[in-house]
C-alpha cells in the first residue's frame, strides 16, 4: 500500500533529511514489489511548498530514488506510491498542490465521473488521472465553502464521499506551511500518530525514524532540543508514545503545536469497496509490502 509520512515542528523551520526508499540492492528490496512513485513535500522561508517527485518508471537516472533530499520547513510530507489508478506520470505522483497546501493520500475511491460533477469547476484544479487528486480538489471546494476552515472541509468531503462514492480507503495528510491535517477512514490501513517531546523519550536524542516495511527515513538533528509530531502509516520506531487514529478520526496540528483530534465520519462508507472489488493492479496497490 501506499506509504505516509507527516511531520510538523511548527513554529520552528528545522532542517531534515529523508530517504524515500532504501538502498536498490537491500535484500529487503528485493523481497517487496517496487514502488510506482516517491514524492517529498515541504514550505520555503516564504510560505510557498516545494514539491520533489518523480515516478518510478520514467526514471533515466535511479539514483533519484535513492539520494537523501535535504530541505527546511516547519511541515513536511513525504509519500511513497504504489499505484491505483492512473499512469505511472509525475502528475499522478503525491504529493499534490493546490492553494497553497500539499496533500498525499493511500486508499482507492470509486465513480470518479461523480466525484468529478461534484467537483463542478474545481475540476480545473485537477491535472493528473487519481483519485487522490479528485479527492484533494473536493476538500478544496469544501474547504473555501467553509469560509477557508480546513479541517471542516476534510470532514465534510470525506462525508460526502462515504455517502455518495465507493470507497476502500481515504487515509490523507495535508500541510499548509504551519499546519498538518491527517484523517484515517475507515479502519482498512493503520495511520499513526506520535507527539514527541524535545530529544524524544530519551529527551536527548535527534529524530531518526526508519520504517520496516514503508522503506522513508527521515533525520532531524534540530528535533533533539525541539518538540514535533508525527504521523506516519505504520510505526517507526520503539517509542510507547505511538497511537493509532481511530477510524473516522481527524488530527489536527496548529501552527503552535497544539493537537486535536476528532472523529468527523462516524459511519462506515455506504458503499464499501473490497479487494475483491479493485481489480488485480489497484487490490495490489493496497497490500502492506
Amino acid at each position: 500500500m501506499c506509504r505516509l509520512f507527516g511531520l510538523s515542528a511548527a513554529p520552528e523551520r528545522v532542517r531534515a533529511t529523508f530517504w524515500l526508499l532504501e538502498a536498490p540492492d537491500s535484500l529487503a528490496a528485493q523481497s517487496r514489489r517496487e514502488p510506482d512513485g516517491t514524492g517529498l513535500g515541504f514550505f520555503g522561508g516564504d510560505g510557498e511548498p516545494h514539491v520533489s517527485k518523480q515516478p518510478l518508471a520514467a526514471y533515466q537516472d535511479e539514483k533519484f530514488a535513492y539520494e537523501a533530499k535535504q530541505c527546511e520547513s516547519a511541515t513536511f510530507l513525504a509519500h511513497i506510491r504504489y499505484a491505483s489508478t492512473g499512469g505511472l506520470e509525475t502528475r499522478n505522483t503525491h504529493p499534490f498542490t493546490q492553494h497553497d497546501r500539499l496533500f498525499a493520500h493511500n486508499g482507492v475511491i470509486g465513480d470518479l465521473p461523480a466525484l468529478e460533477h461534484r467537483l463542478g469547476d474545481y475540476r480545473a484544479l485537477v491535472e493528473g488521472d487519481t483519485d487522490s487528486e479528485r479527492f484533494f480538489a473536493l476538500v478544496t471546494k469544501e474547504t473555501d465553502a467553509h469560509g477557508g476552515d480546513v479541517g471542516a472541509g476534510i470532514a465534510a468531503a470525506a462525508r460526502w464521499a462515504a455517502r455518495h462514492l465507493p470507497v476502500y480507503a481515504i487515509n490523507l495528510i495535508l500541510t499548509t506551511a504551519t499546519e498538518l491535517w491527517a484523517l484515517r477512514y475507515p479502519d482498512t490501513h493503520d495511520l499513526f500518530v506520535l507527539q514527541r517531546s524535545p530529544g524524544g523519550p530519551h529527551g536527548d536524542r535527534h529524530l531518526e525514524h526508519a520504517s520496516a516495511a514503508g522503506r522513508i527515513r527521515a533525520r532531524s538533528g534540530p528535533l533533539a532540543h525541539h518538540r514535533a509530531v508525527v504521523v506516519a502509516s505504520e510505526r517507526m520506531d520503539e517509542d510507547p508514545g505511538w497511537q493509532n487514529l481511530e477510524p473516522g478520526q481527524l488530527l489536527h496540528v496548529g501552527p503552535d503545536q497544539v493537537a486535536t483530534r476528532r472523529v468527523v465520519v462516524d459511519q462506515p462508507p455506504e458503499h464499501p469497496l473490497s479487494l475483491d472489488d479493485l481489480g488485480a493492479h489497484a487490490a495490489a496497490s493496497q497490500h502492506g509490502q
